[in-house]
């Protein structure tokens, strides 16, 4: 219904826009969450913790990263957008037949408005959660080990009535071979004898498992036959956990708490946390969401700049840009941390820097949209490139002779 409101012009551009950025953000998300499970695997394999609590971890680090990608995807996707627009010579008409630039760049700043809405709960609410999240469940998945390993030639009580023999262990001591299992049950026992056993911590952290495989097993029932059962994979509980202790309540960090929590505890004299650091996550937010609108007023003249033979070097800079305020916002952070800086000044003048020099920027496009500041940046990186490459033919041709 909200569609045929919306001036066909700006459906167009939005759509040029929204194309590159669900591919760009679905690969930036991938990278960096595949890159996370990889090292959630090497840590699970080290504790002896199951792998099906990887999953796990990995949906709670989602909006984390949801909200690192995001600014990135967007700015990437406003500078595709408008420099697609000028290799097919779309932008040259639009401005030839009376359309300015702020009138051309009003979808991509309703389209950052939008996503700053969502980063405000991404960032806000749901990333304080979700971070709790993964902590307790990486916390019980490596904390909720046994007592010790098992030992080769010994008879371990695992209590319940269940007494466990193995003739060898591994170096982990969860590969068992040469397995005896002798089990009181309410009719009787149970023995059970396998060549081969393995102890994996259940999904839940609460009871090891102990796996066996081609083994027997035979139940002695008081007052009947014994009954012989040969089986290729039996699960058993073995109850050999010392007990975890409960994860530790939602709050304890300044950054599982929301930001309505974060702005009840600053004026809490006596919040567990340091107030240096609730200001600096405060602030540390809300500043990240308020650059969102602010990313095309640099992404469009950029993107105006690049043209096709400009086009990566216009992406470089681009990236370098982007990468440098993340980086100083981060900076600014750990300073207001440590105290070195209030965190007012430490993230709000790097964000107001930014801002006028993407107002600076953005006007100078709109006055000369072929010849704005962005255009001899990328021209005179382009020369440096061409010049670096003069060298190294030069010095291969000496090489040579």
């Amino acid at each position: 219904r909200l569609l045929p409101y919306i001036p066909l012009i700006d459906r167009y551009i939005a759509m040029r826009t929204l194309r590159p950025f669900a591919l760009s953000l679905g690969v930036v998300l991938a990278a960096l969450l595949l890159e996370r499970v990889l090292r959630l695997f090497d840590l699970l394999a080290l504790k002896g913790g199951p792998y099906s609590v990887v999953i796990e971890l990995a949906a709670s680090l989602v909006p984390y990263y949801l909200g690192l990608a995001l600014p990135a995807a967007f700015f990437l996707s406003v500078f595709l957008a408008v420099a697609g627009m000028g290799d097919d010579n779309e932008l040259d008409a639009l401005l030839a037949g009376g359309w300015s630039i702020t009138r051309l760049s009003r979808p991509f700043f309703a389209i950052g408005v939008i996503f700053a809405v969502l980063s405000l709960f991404l960032f806000g609410f749901l990333q304080p959660y979700t971070r709790y999240a993964y902590s307790a469940i990486l916390y019980t998945a490596t904390n909720a080990a046994w007592d010790a390993h098992v030992q080769p030639a010994t008879f371990i009580d695992a209590r319940q009535g269940m007494t466990l023999y193995a003739d060898s262990v591994d170096i982990s001591g969860r590969t068992l071979t040469g397995v005896f299992v002798r089990k009181k049950t309410p009719n009787g026992e149970q023995v059970t004898t396998a060549p081969t056993g393995y102890l994996i911590l259940s999904g839940d952290g609460t009871q090891i498992d102990l796996y066996l495989e081609n083994g027997t097993a035979l139940e002695n029932r008081a007052g009947g036959h014994p009954y012989l059962v040969r089986f290729s994979r039996l699960k058993s509980a073995v109850n050999l956990l010392s007990g975890v202790h409960p994860f530790r309540a939602r709050g304890d960090s300044e950054r599982e708490l929301t930001l309505v929590e974060l702005r009840r505890e600053l004026s809490d004299p006596k919040s567990p946390v340091s107030p240096r650091r609730l200001a600096s996550e405060f602030h540390g937010r809300i500043v990240r969401t308020l650059s969102l609108p602010i990313l095309p007023l640099v992404a469009v003249p950029l993107a105006m700049a690049a043209k096709r033979r400009r086009r990566t070097s216009g992406m470089i800079i681009a990236a370098l840009l982007l990468l440098a305020y993340h980086h100083i916002l981060q900076l600014g952070e750990s300073l207001a941390d440590i105290g070195r800086l209030p965190a007012i000044p430490a993230l709000w003048v790097p964000f107001a820097l930014f801002t006028i020099f993407g107002i600076w920027l953005f006007r100078n496009s709109r006055e000369r949209p072929g010849d704005n500041p962005m255009t001899h940046a990328v021209d005179g990186m382009l020369e440096l490139i061409a010049a670096v490459g003069r060298s190294f033919k030069r010095l291969r041709r000496k090489a040579a002779t």
